[in-house]
């Protein structure tokens, strides 16, 4: 990772986690010392190891396979990368995201629907081979490669912002909401980019309430996405609870199996996280699913 992207990086955590404790949400937040752990770990594991590895990897390879083409599209106005890095990196996330609400890859994206709460704190909660394997950051790492590496700085830097917003403790969009004034800026800004109503809706526990919509709002910097391709609930509420139903049930999954699955497996006994366990489903409520049903 660019050393100043680590140091603006601190720079907009610190500016949202000020918002959190100004506001005293920080103490409202229902976290647990397992909670501490996948949080604190995964955000070090990516921004320490994952990503550096893949652009590391990805640069070599370049290198070795093509050391013709190191640079050779640096020549590309600022505004042409950026829509690349838009459809190459966001788009992507989009459809990986979207695709790890599917059985086979909700193992490894189910950490992040586990905390009952929304913070910056949370952005990057994900199994560690979730972002191993992302699309996106390998097609960013050959862009980079390509020479899109200062654009790229830029672009991610508002991503950051973005996303990081999206899952804060303080909704900011509500209060704008309330801004008559602001309502067509506001239209245009929710079916633009993530925000808080959009994305707290996506971790609901529950879909009943009307708000809740965790088969859909998938974006993270651009909501855009969700609109073209038909999966976006907006309300401009927020749900009540936010975290898996299962959970509640059946006793949160241990911290590392969070992370680490398939090489850790569950103890639980309903578990999406064991060999042929499956994801719970809202309508099984009266009759809690059998593994390898």
């Amino acid at each position: 990772m660019n050393p100043v992207q680590n140091v603006i990086l601190v720079l907009i955590i610190l500016m949202y986690a000020g918002l959190e404790f100004a506001s005293g949400r920080h103490k409202q937040l229902k976290v647990t010392p397992d909670d501490n752990k996948v949080d604190l770990f995964m955000f070090v594991l990516l921004v320490a190891l994952v990503q550096p590895l893949i652009f590391a990897l990805t640069g070599k390879a370049g290198a070795l396979l093509f050391p013709e083409a190191s640079g050779a599209l640096a020549w590309m106005p600022w505004w042409a990368m950026f829509g690349i890095l838009l459809l190459a990196d966001d788009m992507t996330q989009y459809w990986w995201h979207r695709l790890s609400h599917t059985p086979l890859l909700w193992p490894l994206h189910r950490a992040h629907h586990t905390a009952q709460y929304m913070s910056m704190r949370m952005t990057y909660r994900n199994n560690f081979f979730y972002y191993l394997m992302m699309p996106g950051l390998w097609i960013s790492g050959c862009l980079i490669y390509l020479g899109f590496g200062n654009v790229y700085l830029v672009y991610i830097i508002i991503k950051l912002t973005v996303i990081m917003g999206a899952h804060c403790a303080v909704p900011w969009d509500e209060r704008l909401y309330r801004i008559k004034a602001l309502g067509p800026l506001m239209w245009v800004v929710e079916r633009t980019i993530s925000t808080p109503a959009t994305h707290w809706a996506h971790h609901a526990m529950t879909n009943q309430d009307g708000v809740g919509h965790y088969k859909g709002n998938f974006g993270n910097l651009l909501f855009f996405w969700d609109i073209l391709f038909g999966s976006a609930h907006i309300t401009r509420r927020y749900p009540p609870q936010v975290g898996l139903k299962d959970d509640q049930l059946f006793g949160k999954e241990r911290w590392f199996t969070e992370m680490f699955y398939p090489l850790l497996t569950s103890r639980r006994e309903h578990s999406a996280l064991s060999p042929g366990g499956k994801a719970y489903a809202e309508a099984e409520t009266a009759m809690p699913p059998v593994r390898g049903a």
